[in-house]
C-alpha cells in the first residue's frame, strides 16, 4: 500500500486554524500538519522580504515533513510570498510539490456575492498595502469596485482572548464605520484575515441588514477539493492509507500557550509541539 503524505497548512499564528477546520470538514480523509509561526507573528506589519523569508522557511519545513502540498492559510503570506515561492523557489526545492494560497480562490468567486458591484475588504495592514485583492478581483470581475480598510488591532484583540469583551465593540465599530463610509453601496464585506471570523458576531451587529459578510474557510476548502479533482497525481500522493486521518499541530512559539489559545479557533483542546525552523537542516542547505 502506498504511503500517504499529509497536506501542510501554514499560518503566521492561529488564524489558519479557521481555514484548516473547514478544509477537514470538506476533505476528512486526508492527513494534515498545521504550522503556526507564532514566535514571529504578526506578519501584517512586516516587510515583503521578511514575510517571504519566513514563509519560505515554513514551506521548506513542511516539505521536509513529507507534505507534497502546502496551503498558505494566511492572507499576508499569500499576498507577500506566494507568487515568489511558486515562480522562483519551487523549481529548486521540488518541482513536483505545490504551494497554494487563499487569495486567488476567494477572488475568483467573490463577485458572485455582490448585487451592487461594490465590495469592502477588511484585512491586515500588510494585506491591504499589497493590493493583492484589488489586483486579483479586477482580473475576474473588472467592473466591481473594491474598497479596503486595514484593522491592525483586530489580530492582537483575538489572540488575547478579549474579543468577546464589551471593550472590543469600539474597535470593531471603528473599522466597520470607516469602511462603509467609503461608499454607501457596499453590500458585501470580505474578511481577508483568518482571525476575523472570531469577531463575526460583533461585525454583523454593526452592519445594516443589506450588507453581508463573507469569510474564506468554505471557499478555500471547496477550491482545494476542486484542485485535487483536477490533479489526480497529487490526490494519489496524499490519499490516506489508514481508516482514520491524523492532524498534527506545530508552532514556533510556546507549545502550551499555542494549545491554550488555539481552542478559540479550533473549538476543542489540541496537543501541539514546538519546532525551531531556523535549526532545521533543510533550511540551511
Amino acid at each position: 500500500m502506498l504511503k500517504s503524505h499529509p497536506i501542510g497548512v501554514f499560518d503566521s499564528g492561529f488564524g489558519g486554524l479557521t481555514i484548516l477546520k473547514q478544509i477537514i470538514k470538506t476533505l476528512p480523509a486526508y492527513d494534515y500538519i498545521y504550522l503556526g509561526d507564532n514566535a514571529r507573528a504578526p506578519y501584517g506589519p512586516k516587510s515583503f522580504e521578511t514575510v517571504y523569508q519566513y514563509t519560505l522557511e515554513a514551506v521548506k519545513w513542511l516539505f521536509s515533513q513529507g507534505c507534497p502540498l502546502v496551503i498558505l492559510a494566511c492572507n499576508t503570506a499569500s499576498a507577500k510570498a506566494l507568487r515568489t515561492i511558486q515562480q522562483k523557489d519551487l523549481i529548486n526545492l521540488d518541482p513536483n510539490k505545490r504551494v497554494l494560497g487563499v487569495i486567488r480562490p476567494t477572488t475568483e468567486v467573490i463577485g458572485e456575492f455582490t448585487k451592487t458591484g461594490q465590495i469592502g475588504i477588511l484585512g491586515t495592514q500588510g494585506t491591504v498595502d499589497s493590493n493583492s485583492y484589488l489586483i486579483e478581483i479586477s482580473k475576474s470581475y473588472p467592473s466591481i469596485k473594491v474598497f479596503q480598510h486595514a484593522c491592525p488591532a483586530w489580530v492582537p484583540l483575538v489572540e488575547s482572548g478579549d474579543f468577546n469583551s464589551k471593550e472590543s465593540d469600539g474597535l470593531v465599530k471603528e473599522c466597520i464605520d470607516r469602511l462603509l463610509n467609503m461608499s454607501p453601496n457596499i453590500d458585501t464585506i470580505l474578511l481577508a484575515c483568518t482571525h476575523y471570523p472570531l469577531l463575526m458576531g460583533k461585525i454583523k451587529a454593526q452592519l445594516p441588514d443589506n450588507v453581508q459578510v463573507v469569510e474564506q474557510g468554505d471557499i478555500v476548502a471547496l477550491s482545494l477539493q476542486q484542485y485535487l479533482d483536477r490533479h489526480e497525481d497529487m490526490k494519489i500522493q496524499i490519499s490516506a492509507s489508514q481508516s482514520t486521518s491524523t492532524i498534527q499541530f506545530y508552532t514556533t512559539g510556546d507549545a502550551h500557550e499555542f494549545a491554550s489559545k488555539a481552542t478559540y479557533f479550533w473549538g476543542e483542546p489540541i496537543d501541539a509541539q514546538k519546532v525551531n525552523l531556523l535549526s532545521t537542516d533543510v533550511l540551511n542547505s
